[in-house]
Protein backbone atom coordinates (compact mmCIF):
# COMPACT_ATOMS: atom_id res chain seq x y z
CA UNK A 1 0.00 0.00 0.00
CA UNK A 2 1.56 3.63 -0.76
CA UNK A 3 1.75 6.25 1.71
CA UNK A 4 -0.10 9.40 0.27
CA UNK A 5 1.99 12.60 1.18
CA UNK A 6 -0.70 13.57 3.58
CA UNK A 7 -0.65 11.16 5.74
CA UNK A 8 2.38 11.93 7.11
CA UNK A 9 1.74 15.00 7.55
CA UNK A 10 -1.06 13.57 9.91
CA UNK A 11 1.50 11.50 11.40
CA UNK A 12 4.05 14.05 12.49
CA UNK A 13 1.31 16.20 14.13
CA UNK A 14 0.27 13.54 16.06
CA UNK A 15 3.79 12.38 17.54
CA UNK A 16 4.13 15.81 18.21
CA UNK A 17 1.27 16.57 20.21
CA UNK A 18 2.29 13.46 22.43
CA UNK A 19 5.14 14.54 22.92
CA UNK A 20 3.97 17.63 24.23
CA UNK A 21 1.28 16.09 26.64
CA UNK A 22 4.50 14.41 28.31
CA UNK A 23 5.93 17.49 29.04
CA UNK A 24 2.84 19.45 30.97
CA UNK A 25 3.84 17.99 34.47
CA UNK A 26 6.97 19.73 34.31
CA UNK A 27 5.54 23.21 34.27
CA UNK A 28 2.90 23.29 36.59
CA UNK A 29 3.09 25.64 39.15
CA UNK A 30 6.74 24.78 41.30
CA UNK A 31 6.48 23.80 44.89
CA UNK A 32 7.33 26.25 47.24
CA UNK A 33 10.99 26.21 47.99
CA UNK A 34 11.94 26.00 52.39
CA UNK A 35 12.76 29.70 53.50
CA UNK A 36 15.64 30.79 54.67
CA UNK A 37 17.12 30.39 58.17
CA UNK A 38 16.87 34.04 59.29
CA UNK A 39 12.81 33.69 57.47
CA UNK A 40 11.23 32.06 60.21
CA UNK A 41 12.40 34.20 62.97
CA UNK A 42 11.25 37.41 61.31
CA UNK A 43 8.04 36.12 60.64
CA UNK A 44 7.49 34.22 64.37
CA UNK A 45 9.12 38.06 65.68
CA UNK A 46 6.41 39.90 63.61
CA UNK A 47 3.53 37.21 64.83
CA UNK A 48 4.43 37.76 68.30
CA UNK A 49 4.16 41.57 68.85
CA UNK A 50 0.29 42.26 68.35
CA UNK A 51 0.07 39.64 70.63
CA UNK A 52 1.65 40.86 73.84
CA UNK A 53 -0.22 44.23 73.66
CA UNK A 54 -3.25 42.43 75.88
CA UNK A 55 -0.75 41.23 78.46
CA UNK A 56 0.34 45.36 78.66
CA UNK A 57 -2.46 47.00 79.27
CA UNK A 58 -4.18 44.05 81.54
CA UNK A 59 -0.56 45.30 83.68
CA UNK A 60 -2.36 48.64 84.56
CA UNK A 61 -2.31 48.62 88.18
CA UNK A 62 -5.79 50.63 88.12
CA UNK A 63 -7.46 47.75 85.85
CA UNK A 64 -10.13 45.94 88.08
CA UNK A 65 -10.09 48.15 91.66
CA UNK A 66 -13.51 49.10 92.78
CA UNK A 67 -14.24 52.64 93.33
CA UNK A 68 -14.33 53.75 96.91
CA UNK A 69 -17.86 54.14 98.97
CA UNK A 70 -18.57 57.12 100.50
CA UNK A 71 -21.07 57.45 103.40
CA UNK A 72 -22.43 61.02 104.89
CA UNK A 73 -22.67 61.92 108.19
CA UNK A 74 -26.21 64.20 107.98
CA UNK A 75 -26.23 67.68 109.37
CA UNK A 76 -27.87 68.03 112.58
CA UNK A 77 -26.35 64.44 113.54
CA UNK A 78 -26.12 64.99 117.56
CA UNK A 79 -23.06 62.90 119.11
CA UNK A 80 -22.35 62.29 122.76
CA UNK A 81 -19.22 63.64 123.94
CA UNK A 82 -16.79 63.07 127.53
CA UNK A 83 -14.79 66.33 128.74
CA UNK A 84 -11.22 65.01 129.30
CA UNK A 85 -10.52 68.39 130.93
CA UNK A 86 -12.56 70.82 132.78
CA UNK A 87 -13.69 74.36 132.02
CA UNK A 88 -14.87 77.04 134.28
CA UNK A 89 -15.44 80.71 133.86
CA UNK A 90 -13.50 82.11 136.49
CA UNK A 91 -9.80 80.44 134.89
CA UNK A 92 -11.36 80.58 130.90
CA UNK A 93 -10.29 82.73 128.56
CA UNK A 94 -11.21 82.95 124.74
CA UNK A 95 -8.85 80.80 122.93
CA UNK A 96 -8.15 77.98 125.46
CA UNK A 97 -8.19 74.85 124.30
CA UNK A 98 -11.17 72.14 124.66
CA UNK A 99 -10.82 68.47 124.46
CA UNK A 100 -13.26 65.22 124.23
CA UNK A 101 -13.60 62.06 122.68
CA UNK A 102 -16.82 60.33 121.67
CA UNK A 103 -18.31 57.78 123.99
CA UNK A 104 -21.37 56.32 122.28
CA UNK A 105 -21.02 55.47 118.25
CA UNK A 106 -23.00 57.30 115.44
CA UNK A 107 -24.99 55.25 113.31
CA UNK A 108 -26.59 56.11 109.93
CA UNK A 109 -28.26 53.03 108.37
CA UNK A 110 -26.51 50.36 109.21
CA UNK A 111 -22.98 51.41 109.24
CA UNK A 112 -21.24 53.14 112.30
CA UNK A 113 -19.38 56.21 110.54
CA UNK A 114 -18.33 57.56 114.16
CA UNK A 115 -17.20 55.05 116.26
CA UNK A 116 -16.48 55.47 119.84
CA UNK A 117 -13.75 57.30 120.84
CA UNK A 118 -12.98 59.63 118.39
CA UNK A 119 -11.17 62.64 120.22
CA UNK A 120 -12.87 65.70 118.94
CA UNK A 121 -10.98 69.28 119.64
CA UNK A 122 -12.81 73.04 120.61
CA UNK A 123 -12.35 76.33 121.63
CA UNK A 124 -13.22 78.77 123.97
CA UNK A 125 -15.17 81.59 122.32
CA UNK A 126 -16.29 83.76 125.24
CA UNK A 127 -16.69 83.77 128.90
CA UNK A 128 -18.25 85.87 131.25
CA UNK A 129 -18.76 85.59 135.20
CA UNK A 130 -21.67 86.41 136.98
CA UNK A 131 -21.98 89.88 138.16
CA UNK A 132 -22.39 91.31 142.01
CA UNK A 133 -26.01 91.86 141.84
CA UNK A 134 -27.19 90.33 138.84
CA UNK A 135 -26.22 88.17 135.18
CA UNK A 136 -25.03 84.20 134.92
CA UNK A 137 -22.22 83.32 134.17
CA UNK A 138 -22.03 82.78 130.62
CA UNK A 139 -19.67 80.27 128.36
CA UNK A 140 -19.34 79.97 124.23
CA UNK A 141 -17.42 77.43 122.52
CA UNK A 142 -17.66 75.21 119.39
CA UNK A 143 -15.80 72.33 117.93
CA UNK A 144 -13.31 72.58 115.20
CA UNK A 145 -12.02 68.91 114.43
CA UNK A 146 -12.26 65.13 115.16
CA UNK A 147 -9.58 63.04 115.04
CA UNK A 148 -10.57 59.41 113.73
CA UNK A 149 -8.51 56.23 115.73
CA UNK A 150 -6.15 56.12 112.26
CA UNK A 151 -4.90 59.31 112.86
CA UNK A 152 -6.78 61.36 110.07
CA UNK A 153 -7.75 65.11 111.49
CA UNK A 154 -10.78 66.75 109.16
CA UNK A 155 -12.12 69.93 110.33
CA UNK A 156 -15.87 69.69 111.55
CA UNK A 157 -17.74 72.48 113.24
CA UNK A 158 -20.21 71.74 115.67
CA UNK A 159 -22.27 73.24 118.96
CA UNK A 160 -22.99 72.46 122.15
CA UNK A 161 -26.70 71.47 121.66
CA UNK A 162 -27.38 70.21 125.90
CA UNK A 163 -25.27 68.83 128.85
CA UNK A 164 -26.83 65.75 129.68
CA UNK A 165 -27.19 65.39 133.48
CA UNK A 166 -25.95 68.77 134.41
CA UNK A 167 -27.97 70.52 137.05
CA UNK A 168 -26.81 73.63 137.66
CA UNK A 169 -26.31 74.51 133.93
CA UNK A 170 -28.52 74.64 130.86
CA UNK A 171 -27.89 75.57 126.89
CA UNK A 172 -29.34 79.01 125.81
CA UNK A 173 -31.58 78.49 122.83
CA UNK A 174 -29.78 81.17 120.67
CA UNK A 175 -28.30 79.26 118.06
CA UNK A 176 -24.90 79.79 119.37
CA UNK A 177 -24.82 77.01 122.21
CA UNK A 178 -24.11 79.15 124.45
CA UNK A 179 -23.71 77.62 128.53
CA UNK A 180 -25.45 79.61 131.12
CA UNK A 181 -25.06 78.69 135.01
CA UNK A 182 -28.21 79.03 136.87
CA UNK A 183 -28.25 81.74 139.25
CA UNK A 184 -28.09 80.90 143.11
CA UNK A 185 -27.34 83.87 144.41
CA UNK A 186 -30.59 84.45 146.85
CA UNK A 187 -29.04 81.19 147.87
CA UNK A 188 -25.59 82.62 148.42
CA UNK A 189 -27.30 85.29 150.19
CA UNK A 190 -29.26 83.01 152.39
CA UNK A 191 -26.41 81.38 153.48
CA UNK A 192 -24.77 84.31 154.82
CA UNK A 193 -28.36 85.63 156.25
CA UNK A 194 -28.43 82.42 158.17
CA UNK A 195 -24.93 83.29 159.93
CA UNK A 196 -25.36 87.09 160.68
CA UNK A 197 -29.43 87.36 161.55
CA UNK A 198 -28.85 84.74 164.44
CA UNK A 199 -25.73 86.35 165.32
CA UNK A 200 -27.04 89.58 164.84
CA UNK A 201 -29.68 88.55 167.35
CA UNK A 202 -28.03 87.09 169.67
CA UNK A 203 -25.92 90.55 170.45
CA UNK A 204 -29.21 92.17 169.95
CA UNK A 205 -31.01 90.55 172.95
CA UNK A 206 -28.10 90.65 175.21
CA UNK A 207 -27.40 94.17 174.20
CA UNK A 208 -31.01 94.78 175.03
CA UNK A 209 -30.78 93.03 178.13
CA UNK A 210 -28.36 94.96 179.62
CA UNK A 211 -30.19 98.17 178.67
CA UNK A 212 -33.22 96.68 180.19
CA UNK A 213 -34.97 97.18 176.73
CA UNK A 214 -34.33 92.99 175.59
CA UNK A 215 -37.31 93.02 172.85
CA UNK A 216 -35.75 96.19 171.39
CA UNK A 217 -32.53 94.98 171.83
CA UNK A 218 -33.57 91.48 169.56
CA UNK A 219 -35.44 93.09 166.61
CA UNK A 220 -32.29 95.58 166.41
CA UNK A 221 -29.76 93.15 166.42
CA UNK A 222 -31.98 91.12 163.40
CA UNK A 223 -32.11 94.27 161.23
CA UNK A 224 -28.34 94.55 161.49
CA UNK A 225 -28.07 91.11 160.37
CA UNK A 226 -30.05 91.71 157.69
CA UNK A 227 -27.98 94.73 156.57
CA UNK A 228 -24.87 92.80 157.03
CA UNK A 229 -25.97 89.72 154.72
CA UNK A 230 -26.90 92.48 152.23
CA UNK A 231 -23.74 94.04 152.48
CA UNK A 232 -21.76 90.67 151.83
CA UNK A 233 -24.25 89.62 149.21
CA UNK A 234 -23.12 92.89 147.10
CA UNK A 235 -19.83 91.79 147.28
CA UNK A 236 -20.52 87.99 146.25
CA UNK A 237 -20.52 87.12 142.86
CA UNK A 238 -22.87 84.56 141.55
CA UNK A 239 -21.99 81.28 140.52
CA UNK A 240 -19.32 80.75 137.52
CA UNK A 241 -19.92 77.85 134.72
CA UNK A 242 -18.03 74.84 136.22
CA UNK A 243 -17.89 71.82 133.62
CA UNK A 244 -15.39 69.12 135.32
CA UNK A 245 -13.92 65.93 133.49
CA UNK A 246 -16.06 63.66 132.54
CA UNK A 247 -19.02 65.75 132.25
CA UNK A 248 -21.26 64.87 129.49
CA UNK A 249 -21.73 67.42 126.53
CA UNK A 250 -23.59 66.61 123.16
CA UNK A 251 -22.45 68.00 120.36
CA UNK A 252 -24.61 68.89 116.84
CA UNK A 253 -22.61 68.94 113.42
CA UNK A 254 -23.42 71.71 111.42
CA UNK A 255 -22.11 70.36 108.32
CA UNK A 256 -22.59 67.08 106.20
CA UNK A 257 -19.38 64.82 107.11
CA UNK A 258 -18.35 62.61 104.61
CA UNK A 259 -16.15 59.31 105.38
CA UNK A 260 -14.56 56.87 102.75
CA UNK A 261 -14.41 52.96 103.64
CA UNK A 262 -10.88 51.92 103.78
CA UNK A 263 -8.99 48.97 104.38
CA UNK A 264 -6.76 49.29 107.39
CA UNK A 265 -3.72 47.35 108.22
CA UNK A 266 -5.88 46.04 111.52
CA UNK A 267 -5.15 42.43 112.82
CA UNK A 268 -8.81 42.59 112.27
CA UNK A 269 -9.28 42.84 109.03
CA UNK A 270 -12.44 44.69 108.74
CA UNK A 271 -12.78 48.07 106.63
CA UNK A 272 -12.94 51.05 108.65
CA UNK A 273 -14.55 55.01 107.88
CA UNK A 274 -11.76 57.11 107.59
CA UNK A 275 -12.63 61.08 106.61
CA UNK A 276 -12.61 61.95 103.02
CA UNK A 277 -10.26 64.32 101.60
CA UNK A 278 -12.67 66.35 99.60
CA UNK A 279 -14.92 67.93 103.21
CA UNK A 280 -17.11 70.91 102.51
CA UNK A 281 -15.24 74.14 103.63
CA UNK A 282 -15.96 74.91 107.37
CA UNK A 283 -18.65 77.19 108.75
CA UNK A 284 -17.85 80.24 110.63
CA UNK A 285 -19.27 80.33 114.07
CA UNK A 286 -22.41 82.73 114.26
CA UNK A 287 -21.31 86.37 115.78
CA UNK A 288 -23.64 88.08 118.26
CA UNK A 289 -25.10 91.29 117.12
CA UNK A 290 -23.62 94.36 118.83
CA UNK A 291 -25.32 97.25 118.32
CA UNK A 292 -22.96 100.22 117.89
CA UNK A 293 -23.62 103.81 117.46
CA UNK A 294 -22.22 105.73 114.18
CA UNK A 295 -18.89 106.63 114.27
CA UNK A 296 -18.31 104.79 117.59
CA UNK A 297 -14.70 103.00 117.53
CA UNK A 298 -14.65 99.32 115.81
CA UNK A 299 -17.85 99.98 114.10
CA UNK A 300 -17.68 98.80 110.98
Amino acid sequence: MAFRPWMVVVAALVVGSCAAWGQDPEFVQPVPQPAAAGQPAQAASSDAQPAAAPAVASADPAAGVPAKKTFVVPAGTKVLLQLRSSVNTKSAKPGDGVYLASTFPVVVGNHVLIPAGVYVQGMVDHVARAGHVKGHALLDMHFTSMIFPNGTVVEIPGLVNSLPGANKQHVKGNGEGTIEEEGDKARNMGKVAAITIPAGTTGGAIGGGVSGHPVEGTLGGMAGGLAAAGIVALFTRGADVDLQAGSQVEMVLQRPLMLEEENLSAATGFPALVPAADQPKPMEKPKAHVLCPPGGLGCE
